[in-house]
Formats: structure tokens, sequence, C-alpha cells
């Protein structure tokens, strides 16, 4: 049903070198890019992931109560997206563990946009 995401960012190359490395943790690249953003996902795949500069020219500022969930293959892949987060600039916002039904880990990118790497696989913790 989504297509894409667009997040906002102040310092696109910061916000690259942060994305890109979560993109290629989960097996996909850049699929657009330009001056003012780029898009990381799978061409006629699932939703993707645009960060841009404000159109307006205003500071990117985060969405209270918005948050990007990304779809990992398993646990593993879960707990190594949030290291990666972390070491990245990222910022913990939940360590990986059963939430409520799945297994999810929360963390914020260096321009503070909130988001959660997930699996509903099932299993022991």
């Amino acid at each position: 049903m989504i297509g894409y995401v667009t997040l906002g960012t102040n310092d696109l190359v910061q916000a690259a070198k942060f994305y890109d490395a979560l993109a290629q943790e989960l097996g996909v690249g850049r699929m657009m890019e330009s001056e003012q953003f780029i898009a990381c996902g799978r061409p006629g795949g699932g939703g993707g992931i645009g960060l841009t500069k404000p159109y307006d020219g205003n500071p990117a500022t985060v969405g209270n109560g918005v948050m990007v969930a990304l779809a990992a293959k398993d646990r593993e892949q879960v707990d190594r997206l949030h290291r990666l987060a972390l070491e990245l600039g990222g910022s913990n916002e939940g360590e990986p563990g059963p939430h409520g039904g799945f297994y999810a880990a929360y963390f914020r990118d260096p321009d503070g946009n909130k988001l959660s790497a997930f699996t509903l696989t099932v299993g022991e913790a």
C-alpha cells in the first residue's frame, strides 16, 4: 500500500551514509538521486525511503509520532541494523527484543527521524 516514505534531512551527505549502509544490509541500494534527495529501495519492489532537503528551504524537523519500520528477514538482521544505526551516529530508542508479538529494535537517524527494524518471525528471544 505504501509506495515510499520521505524523511527530511539537513545534511544529505551524512544521511546518505546512514541510509546507504542500512539499505545495503537490507539488500537494496539507491534507486534515485539528485543534489536535493536520494531514494533507497528496489524499483518495483516494496516501499522505499526518500531523504530530502525540504523543498521550502526551511530546516528539516522531526515529526512527533512519525516512525518508519524497516522489514528485516530475521532477528539477527534486526540486531545488525540496530547496531549499524548506532555505529553510524544514530541513537537508541529501544533495544532489540520482543515487542508486542514481534521482534523489533528502535533507533533514530542522525537527523532525529525515528525508525524501527522488525521481523514477524516467532520463536525464543
